[in-house]
């Protein structure tokens, strides 16, 4: 089965990113329902590995985060492959994503080592893009290259099942992992 584990946006952002989308007019949107910030793809998992992930994920204690999203760009090289809205950078966050890979491990999945960008994908690129389509895209980068989302909380981490389609990829929330401030004591 083909997971990651992620971080939904509230719906009042989500409506932004939204907006955002209509100002561009290449490649395929993601749709709304699919927004997400990754945190660990796991790729293609038996179901035995994903049950001792979610037994240790179940175990995870954390504080919800507060979370903003800054700044456009794209990834995938000289060609690009995604337009993406970037996620200010956040201590939380990263500690969050690197105690989740040691969880993960401990499940007996293998990760390989990737630097964690975390990014909310907007948009997808095909692999040839004429110049046309790149000046498009930089003019979008440079009309809305300073959007800023408010802040917001995220308290939650969802393990999604990811199902390839010919039109895109369909997200299923699998399991739902609340992250609540600490009981004092």
């Amino acid at each position: 089965m083909r997971c990651f584990l992620g971080l939904s946006p509230p719906d009042v952002v989500l409506d932004l990113l939204e907006r955002l989308q209509d100002e561009i007019p290449v490649g395929r949107l993601v749709p709304s329902e699919n927004l997400h910030i990754t945190l660990s793809f796991l790729d293609d998992q038996p179901e035995h590995l994903l049950e001792a992930l979610h037994q240790e994920l179940v175990m995870v204690q954390a504080s919800p985060l507060q979370l903003e999203l800054r700044g456009l760009g794209v990834m995938g090289g000289k060609s690009p492959k995604v337009l993406c809205a970037g996620v200010t950078p956040n201590e939380a966050l990263t500690q969050l994503h690197r105690r989740l890979r040691s969880v993960i491990q401990a499940s007996g999945i293998e990760l390989p080592r990737a630097r964690f960008r975390p990014h909310v994908t907007l948009a997808r690129f095909g692999p040839r893009l004429r110049p046309e389509q790149l000046q498009k895209i930089e003019q979008v980068l440079q009309h809305f290259g300073g959007f800023a989302s408010p802040a917001f909380t995220v308290d939650q981490i969802t393990l999604f099942q990811s199902t390839l389609l010919p039109d895109g990829a369909r997200y299923e929330a699998l399991a739902k992992y609340p992250l609540l401030d600490a009981e004092p004591g």
